[in-house]
């Protein structure tokens, strides 16, 4: 398995679309008139959040390609995906909780259905890795594993219909074909950021595949050593740890 094919273009390309996002943001898009200097933490917020859902959904499919060909490399990728959203969406919620604290005056507003749902995917997406750890079987671990990705993606359509779906006004409708109520200067900048971050994901989601691909194998490597000396194999118990 490949997965650092194409690391390094990937790597300067995600560093130069980060480094000018973050230009835009400072020295091109204007401040809000109604929230000032503080809006500009959208630019990391909503991408972050655009691209953790993405994630999800690509763990998603590569579970079913993982119950379709029984193919172990699906399984990890769609592992690593999830991991990764994990990850930026424990971001969305900091960011949005300062956000929300500058504008709204409050770290969290439970009537904000767009918040609300994305926690709910959090929370169910929480439960991913003790689910997964919990079986000892490496083929039942990576099967129900699969099983519980398929299934969790199914909410993830929720929190876009919840954008749209919502009377509440608090977050703007940028995926919409018109670009909402930003100017073309903050669309430009929106835009820019969206990329890097997803550019960034895949950087995260290839190093960590490289990075568990060769442990992997090492592990492999070192119980064929163990076997030809006569030593006694390592235990299969061992295999969910290798993630």
């Amino acid at each position: 398995m490949t997965f650092g094919r194409g690391l390094r273009a990937l790597s300067i390309a995600s560093a130069v679309l980060i480094t000018g996002a973050f230009a835009l943001v400072f020295f091109y898009a204007p401040n809000d008139a109604d929230q000032g200097f503080i809006q500009k933490i959208f630019y990391v917020h909503v991408p972050m959040a655009i691209v953790a859902l993405c994630g999800f959904v690509a763990g998603g499919v590569y579970a079913i390609r993982h119950l379709r060909s029984g193919d172990r490399a699906d399984d990890l990728r769609s592992y690593v995906a999830i991991h990764i959203s994990l990850v930026l969406a424990v971001g969305v919620l900091v960011t949005g909780s300062i956000w929300a604290r500058a504008a709204w005056g409050h770290w969290w507003v439970w009537d904000e259905p767009t918040l609300v749902s994305f926690l709910i995917v959090f929370l169910l997406y929480a439960c991913y890795q003790p689910l997964r750890f919990s079986i000892e079987d490496p083929e039942r671990q990576a099967r129900y594993a699969s099983v519980f990705a398929i299934v969790a993606g199914a909410f993830v359509p929720l929190n876009f219909m919840a954008v749209r779906m919502a009377e509440s006004l608090a977050h703007p409708r940028v995926l919409s074909t018109t670009g909402g109520a930003m100017p073309g200067d903050m669309r430009l900048t929106f835009l820019v950021a969206l990329v890097g971050m997803a550019c960034l994901f895949l950087t995260l989601w290839k190093y960590e595949l490289a990075s568990k691909s060769a442990s992997i194998q090492l592990r492999s490597l070192k119980r064929r050593l163990a076997g030809d000396r006569g030593l006694a194999p390592l235990n299969r118990s061992a295999a969910p740890q290798e993630l």
